[in-house]
């Protein structure tokens, strides 16, 4: 059962939003009774832990969250995260997003060599991207807001620079796709 959890800790850990039992049980392949108990297990550990972090559950969903006692302190840190400059990951996140949305977090993952969560939630909290759930694919996609634009001074997205060109161009794909058949051999 330790195993169960520290892969659930892991997901919820990454996870920039809630995760269902079953999206869990489905990742980890096990059953969803399973990581029910596990995730309860772990509900009632961060609970009774002095640890910054607390894992909640709402209906049949999971989310590590920081703990309410470091509220004020989150708020503050949060704040000067919304309101300063963006950092240069941000900046490249973002500008992928822009000239390739609609486009999954394992893409941009890929196209950045680095795991987006925490830059994907910033840019979310800071309103200039927004998630799409894909309920077919079981992915999540991301897609610049209407306040991105207007913060750019443009009015609409294919006013950037060289849009319908970078859009369209197809390396990016051919990348991706390739990377999904050597992932598809390798497992």
């Amino acid at each position: 059962m330790n195993f169960i959890k520290s892969k659930i800790e892991s997901l919820l850990f990454i996870s920039a939003k809630p995760l269902s039992i079953k999206q869990i049980a489905d990742l980890l392949k096990i059953n969803t009774k399973e990581i029910q108990i596990a995730g309860d297990e772990l509900v009632e550990s961060y609970k009774n832990s002095l640890n910054g972090i607390k894992i909640i559950k709402h209906v049949d969903k999971y989310q590590m969250v920081s703990s309410p006692i470091n509220a004020q302190l989150v708020q503050e840190f949060i704040k000067d995260e919304t309101t300063g400059e963006l950092s240069q990951p941000s900046l490249e996140t973002l500008t992928i997003i822009a000239y390739r949305c609609p486009i999954s977090k394992i893409d941009l993952d890929r196209i950045r060599g680095v795991n987006c969560a925490l830059i994907l939630r910033n840019l979310l909290l800071r309103g200039l991207i927004e998630a799409k759930i894909d309920k077919k694919k079981n992915e999540t996609y991301y897609t610049i807001t209407l306040d991105f634009i207007r913060f750019l001074g443009i009015n609409n997205i294919e006013e950037l620079p060289n849009y319908q060109k970078l859009h369209q161009d197809d390396t990016l794909d051919k990348m991706l796709n390739e990377a999904d058949k050597q992932t598809s051999t390798i497992a």
